[in-house]
């Protein structure tokens, strides 16, 4: 697909797909993104896709602007003839609904007119792509919800949402790694650490992996959190 480079200093430059948030041009900012941590080049110290673009963190001493752009257009013709590599990874992340962790199901339930647990039911029903991280470290944007269960954002952000606490935020579904300010719907949790500074590296995932949430107990919530804590719980994980 089409695309364009736009200069972001003298360290920077987007790969630019769309002005939209279209699927096409996540899924191609995606494709180019693991091409070129594939390559390891010289000289780039960071790669951040996006739903439309890709955006490439350089040191200018070691590589050029239009070293850049022959790498990036390299990539990307690799890409389209089928050899960009693996799928990704699929994360399986457990989810404790409702609830003291889900304080906005109930909201749900009368904005949609939906059973609390068929809102369950529809919400792990799905495997969500991760099309970006933002906002926070380690913070995914998921597409692909069922959109029967979409709802708007709070009016009034809250001050301060658990780590961990799964949220619906219009048509997307999201995970909050570290407590912070949010508007999102919350309708679970998860004691998984999706974040952790002392980790190598930090974020579970990447753009361009997936993650599938499967429903535990209050018991099972407490249970893995204690694993977690002791550093022995081991996220299921499988490549695509």
């Amino acid at each position: 697909m089409r695309y364009k480079f736009l200069s972001c200093g003298e360290c920077a430059v987007t790969v630019e797909f769309s002005r939209e948030m279209d699927p096409r041009a996540g899924e191609a900012a995606v494709r180019l993104a693991g091409e070129l941590r594939r390559r390891n080049a010289a000289g780039i110290c960071e790669i951040i896709p996006t739903y439309r673009s890709v955006t490439i963190c350089y040191d200018p001493f070691v590589i050029s602007f239009d070293e850049i752009k022959k790498l990036t257009v390299s990539c990307m013709r690799r890409s389209r003839k089928g050899e960009q590599g693996d799928g990704g990874r699929r994360f399986y992340i457990p989810v404790c609904y409702g609830g003291r962790f889900g304080a906005d199901l109930e909201y749900i339930a009368r904005k949609t007119g939906l059973d609390m647990r068929e809102i369950v039911r529809r919400h792990i029903s799905r495997e969500y792509p991760i099309n970006m991280i933002g906002f926070l470290p380690g913070f995914p944007y998921l597409s692909g919800m069922d959109e029967t269960i979409a709802v708007p954002r709070l009016e009034n952000p809250r001050e301060l949402i658990p780590a961990g606490s799964v949220g619906i935020g219009g048509k997307q579904t999201g995970v909050y790694p570290i407590a912070s300010p949010g508007g999102w719907r919350l309708i679970g949790r998860t004691p998984v650490r999706l974040y952790d500074p002392h980790r190598n590296p930090p974020v579970l995932y990447t753009a361009g992996d997936r993650i599938r949430f499967y429903p535990i107990s209050e018991q099972e919530y407490a249970r893995i959190e204690a694993e977690v804590a002791a550093g022995s719980y081991i996220v299921k994980t499988e490549e695509v």
